[in-house]
C-alpha cells in the first residue's frame, strides 16, 4: 500500500515537476496531471509556474555621480521548458530570488541609472524604468526566468540632492513672485499714466470751452475752484463783468464747477 502511494505524483495546474532518481535529475519536465515514478528511490521537486512577485532593493550612481536608491517590485514566472535546468543550477525558488533575481536587479538598475543624471531620473522616470526592464529581461531570460512586469515602488535621492531641489524650488518661487510684483507695479504705473492723461484731456476740453465763452473765464474758474477747495462757502450764481472795456454781464453757475 505504501509503495503504491509512493509510485505516482499528481501535479496541479500551474505546477511543474522535476523527477530525480537516486539524486540525479532526469530530463523532461513533468507538467500538470498524474505521473508514475519509481518508489523509494525517487523524488519529485515541484515548482510553481504562476506569476511570482518579489520586492528587490537596488542602489546606483547616476551620470552626474549622485547616489540613487530604488525599490522594485518584480513580477515573473519560471519558463516550464527550463525547469529541469533551474533545478540543477539554482534549486529552490528562494535561491532563485536571492542568487539570481536580486543581483541581476542591482546590475540592471546600474545600467539604467548610469545613462542619465539624477534630475533626468525624476523627469524621465518612465524612460528609466523602460531601460531597467529591458536590461533585466535580457539578463534573466538565460536563467529560465520570464519577467512580466516591474514597478518602481520607491525612488530615493541623497540628502544633498534633496536639499538642492528644495532650494531650487524656493528660488523659482521667489523669482515668480518678483516677476508678479514687477508686472503689478508696471500695470499700476500705466494706470496712473492713463489717469493723468484723462485728467489733462478733461482740463484741456474745459479750458477750450471756457475760452470760447470768454478769455478771462479760465482764470476766474480756477480762482473759484481754489476758493472752494480752501473751505469757503461759495454763492450759487456769480455775475461776472466789468466796466472797462465795456462788456455784457455774464451769469456763471458755480455748481458747474463741481461737475
Amino acid at each position: 500500500m505504501l509503495m503504491g502511494l509512493n509510485s505516482f505524483v499528481i501535479l496541479n495546474p500551474g505546477q511543474a515537476g522535476v523527477l530525480s532518481i537516486l539524486g540525479k535529475a532526469r530530463e523532461g519536465v513533468l507538467l500538470e496531471g498524474i505521473h508514475l515514478k519509481p518508489p523509494l528511490v525517487s523524488v519529485v521537486d515541484i515548482y510553481d509556474l504562476t506569476v511570482q512577485k518579489f520586492e528587490v532593493p537596488a542602489q546606483s550612481s547616476t551620470k552626474d555621480l549622485q547616489n540613487l536608491s530604488a525599490r522594485f517590485a518584480i513580477n515573473f514566472r519560471l519558463d516550464p521548458l527550463q525547469v529541469v535546468e533551474i533545478r540543477r543550477k539554482q534549486g529552490t525558488l528562494a535561491n532563485i530570488v536571492a542568487k539570481i533575481i536580486s543581483p541581476q536587479t542591482q546590475e540592471s538598475f546600474k545600467i539604467a541609472a548610469a545613462l542619465r543624471t539624477v534630475e533626468e531620473a525624476i523627469t524621465k522616470r518612465n524612460e528609466l524604468k523602460q531601460d531597467f526592464d529591458d536590461a533585466l529581461s535580457q539578463r534573466l531570460e538565460k536563467y529560465g526566468i520570464i519577467v512580466l512586469d516591474t514597478s518602481v515602488v520607491d525612488l530615493e535621492f541623497s540628502p544633498e540632492f534633496a536639499k538642492a531641489v528644495e532650494e531650487k524650488q524656493i528660488a523659482e518661487q521667489r523669482a515668480k513672485r518678483a516677476i508678479y510684483v514687477a508686472q503689478e507695479a508696471e500695470q499700476e504705473a500705466q494706470a496712473e499714466i492713463n489717469r493723468a492723461k484723462g485728467k489733462a484731456e478733461a482740463q484741456r476740453l474745459l479750458a477750450e470751452t471756457l475760452k470760447a465763452q470768454g478769455g478771462q473765464l479760465v482764470l476766474q474758474k480756477e480762482a473759484i475752484q481754489a476758493w472752494r477747495e480752501g473751505g469757503s462757502q461759495m454763492p450759487k450764481v456769480l455775475v461776472i463783468g466789468g466796466e472797462k472795456p465795456p462788456s455784457v454781464p455774464f451769469l456763471f453757475n458755480v455748481g458747474d464747477v463741481e461737475q
